[in-house]
């Protein structure tokens, strides 16, 4: 996607060097970093400098191949030293499927040498980039001319390698001409819709408000929204999924309003050892999320102050899990499917090159 008229992905390598967009300083910088450690990666996705299940699981895929360059030449060194980083690696976010299915495959490769897991790691971006491209395709024609569409947290082109997941049919509709308008959730704590989702629509030229997060039950009561689309950061076998915390809300709000709710995710996202939502653990994050709010003052400079009552504490699970019934259908890389057919994409990924 463009940025002031430059094509960026939001992770990416060069030889032996792995850059990626730092999301903590957006919206209001723009800034890329760069490292050469499997540690600095796994600092990067542990403090959400990168974020999203594909960004993640690129990052991820990139930090387990860095590892093995780091590794000493000879085993058993070599495999102790790559197998306590895949642990490390894997440690930083537990929810996100896509981050152990990189980790999966690079290692794989790695036991064989490191430059054939840093081409893994590059085929995983590469495929997570197109996966999206295609999730575009088929969401496309779900949205109608005139839609209003409710999105929850960010699973735009930032929070993949490129083109997003919820948002890459939105990108695609804008595309051909079609008028629609979108309402971003602000997605507390950590606001990733008031400030990521906001912004990549910002920067596309896509109408769009910024709305509380409890404002949707009102907004489809009004009759303003028409299409519900959310990602995705593990999917079990029967379909429940888990997303960012709130996701949960929106679907039973749909529901009861016959709004459509949708998934959008690659079949990466699908956990097939997961058997329903209930096995899938849930993230919890440090109570300052909640706490705290940053944002820059009049020169730029950033600040954090608190925003909740002084001496109490709080509650920060980052996901939640959203039961299959709730769920209209899957937007994937290989078409749309409800929830009960949601294995046989598995099948149907490993089948393809």
């Amino acid at each position: 996607m463009k940025v002031n008229g430059t094509d960026y992905r939001t992770v990416w390598a060069e030889g032996h060097t792995v850059r990626f967009i730092e999301q903590n300083r957006l919206p209001f910088a723009f800034v890329i970093n760069t490292t050469s450690s499997y540690v600095d990666c796994c600092h990067a996705i542990r403090t959400m400098q990168v974020r999203g299940a594909g960004a993640i699981g690129a990052l991820a895929g990139f930090a387990m191949a860095l590892a093995c360059h780091e590794a000493p030449e000879k085993d058993p060194d070599y495999r102790k030293f790559i197998g306590n980083a895949r642990s490390e690696i894997e440690a930083t976010r537990p929810t996100a499927r896509n981050l152990f299915h990189a980790t999966e495959l690079v290692y794989a490769a790695g036991l064989e040498s490191p430059e054939k897991a840093m081409a893994a790691a590059q085929q995983v971006a590469d495929r997570d980039a197109s996966d999206s491209q295609q999730i575009g395709e088929f969401g496309n024609p779900l949205i109608r001319d005139g839609a209003g569409i409710l999105t929850h947290c960010n699973a735009g082109w930032l929070a993949f390698v490129d083109y997003g997941t919820a948002l890459s049919p939105v990108y695609k509709a804008h595309r051909e001409g079609k008028k629609l308008f979108v309402y971003a959730d602000e997605t507390r704590p950590r606001s990733q819709g008031a400030r990521l989702t906001a912004w990549e629509l910002h920067q596309a030229g896509i109408p769009h408000l910024i709305v509380p997060d409890n404002a949707a039950a009102a907004l489809m009561a009004k009759g303003k929204i028409d299409l519900v689309i959310t990602g995705a950061d593990r999917i079990a076998a029967n379909g429940d999924t888990a997303n960012k915390i709130g996701t949960l809300e929106r679907a039973i709000v749909a529901r009861e309003f016959g709004i459509p709710f949708y998934i959008a995710a690659p079949t990466s996202t699908i956990d097939p050892a997961c058997p329903t939502g209930s096995e899938i653990v849930i993230e919890e994050r440090d109570e300052e999320e909640v706490l705290y709010q940053e944002g820059p003052d009049a020169q730029g400079t950033m600040h954090r102050i608190l925003v909740c009552s002084p001496g109490s504490h709080a509650l920060n699970p980052a996901f939640d899990v959203t039961p299959a019934k709730y769920i209209t259908g899957f937007i994937t890389e290989k078409g749309i499917v409800e929830p009960e057919e949601i294995m046989k994409l598995v099948e149907a990924r490993h089948a393809s090159p």
